[in-house]
């Protein structure tokens, strides 16, 4: 048992793993099932979840099961019944498209007697990759590719994607004559199940601001079919199914929460929603982390800092690193030796597309770093925080965790 006494790493990582745990299936589905069909219940789904959610809803459900969900490669879980497919993230690939194609082909065969049950997770946006007519995967991975590097936000990046599948903004749940009840695992700030992963079997959300005026803000230049079909492909009007949002960032900021207030840490939980650039917000976190050093504000110490939601990374130069590592490589050097210590982790396991879900520092990290001759200010300048944390061995390895509510971010002052 880790006490207040701990380790800064030790209490760090006490409180990623009781995130991690309160975000993940297993669990969730109590209390939220639907009545038993006539006819056949029939499981789809698409997300870094999305193997675990079939595993815990299959654990759930004491009835006949059949259907497929398809995963990012590495995340799968152990099921009875229900097909688990792999495929690429967070550019699609031919087996997301195959896999695509075969849940869209099931769903229809669903009949009036019949439940389709979809089980959604973030990840599923690239995953469940059907392009609309006319549009290759080729041109699809090519937009989304330069989504990823634009810097723009989850919310943004989706709604290009519904306006080019086939599958994604209720079009799924469009060709089913079977009810839909969705279950989702929110990796989104303000957790609108519509956004995650493009809502396959939701309804779009009034709100969109249109997803050319997304390519258009940030410089995504698309060939003039390519825009036709972004203007024309239209989600269907349908009435939306039941939906159960079933964990969430805040979730696991308030299992971090619990277990800091039993380490004797007082927690501030700034929100679950926090977004713009990493490096940004690493330096405004060191602006909050300084005031509690200095005047005790707006919390005593010891204290620990809280955050989740999802930064973005404009990428500018060829390094290596997410938005996790980047935020933190900017906190740290924002706060230059300070005492403090902190992590930032993806919930997913991954952190952009190296191996590790973040990273963690603590006080000695910027000093130790000048006597090694390691220039942190120049791999920040490089989007490569990873390399950097790889050097001064302070990288965060979970392995895929078969959940994803987004980033978890703790800054630890004692």
């Amino acid at each position: 048992m880790v006490t207040r006494t701990g380790s800064d790493h030790a209490i760090l990582d006490a409180l990623m793993q009781d995130a991690l745990d309160a975000a993940r299936p297993m669990g969730q589905f109590a209390g939220r099932l639907p009545n038993r069909p006539r006819g056949r219940t029939i499981v789809v789904g698409a997300g870094k979840a999305a193997a675990s959610m079939a595993q815990a809803f299959e654990s759930a459900w004491p009835h006949p099961i059949e259907g497929l969900v398809i995963t990012r490669y590495g995340h799968s879980a152990r099921t009875r019944s229900i097909e688990v497919v792999e495929a690429s993230h967070p550019v699609p690939d031919t087996a997301g498209l195959q896999a695509a194609q075969r849940i869209f082909d099931l769903v229809k065969t669903a009949g009036r007697d019949d439940l389709v049950v979809a089980l959604i997770s973030g990840g599923a946006s690239s995953l469940l990759s059907l392009p609309a007519p006319g549009l290759s995967l080729d041109e699809k991975r090519a937009i989304t590719s330069a989504l990823l590097r634009s810097g723009a936000p989850i919310s943004a990046m989706n709604e290009v994607r519904k306006a080019l599948s086939a599958i994604k903004g209720g079009r799924l749940a469009a060709v089913s004559r079977a009810p839909v009840v969705t279950y989702v695992i929110s990796d989104v700030p303000g957790d609108d199940p519509a956004t995650v992963g493009s809502g396959p079997t939701i309804p779009a959300s009034s709100r969109s601001t249109g997803p050319r005026a997304i390519l258009d803000r940030y410089g995504i230049e698309v060939p003039p079919h390519v825009m036709k079909i972004v203007e024309t492909n239209r989600a269907p009007e349908i009435a939306p199914g039941a939906v159960h949002v079933i964990t969430t960032a805040k979730s696991a900021l308030d299992a971090a929460a619990s277990t800091a207030r039993r380490l004797g840490i007082e927690p501030l939980v700034l929100g679950d929603a926090i977004e713009g650039e990493a490096r940004e917000a690493g330096i405004v976190m060191a602006g909050i982390a300084r005031a509690v050093l200095r005047h005790g504000m707006p919390v005593s110490r010891p204290c620990v800092i809280l955050s989740g939601g999802e930064t973005t990374v404009t990428v500018r130069q060829a390094g290596r690193g997410g938005r996790n590592t980047e935020f933190l490589l900017s906190l740290a050097l924002a706060l230059d030796g300070a005492g403090v210590s902190a992590i930032a982790v993806d919930t997913d396991g991954i952190d952009g597309s190296e191996d590790n879900a973040g990273a963690w520092f603590d006080a000695t990290l910027v000093p130790t770093a000048r006597d090694l001759g390691i220039d942190l200010q120049a791999h920040l300048d490089g989007n490569d925080a990873y390399g950097a944390f790889a050097r001064m061995n302070r990288l965060v390895v979970t392995g895929p965790t078969l959940t994803n509510v987004n980033d978890f971010r703790a800054i630890l002052i004692r």
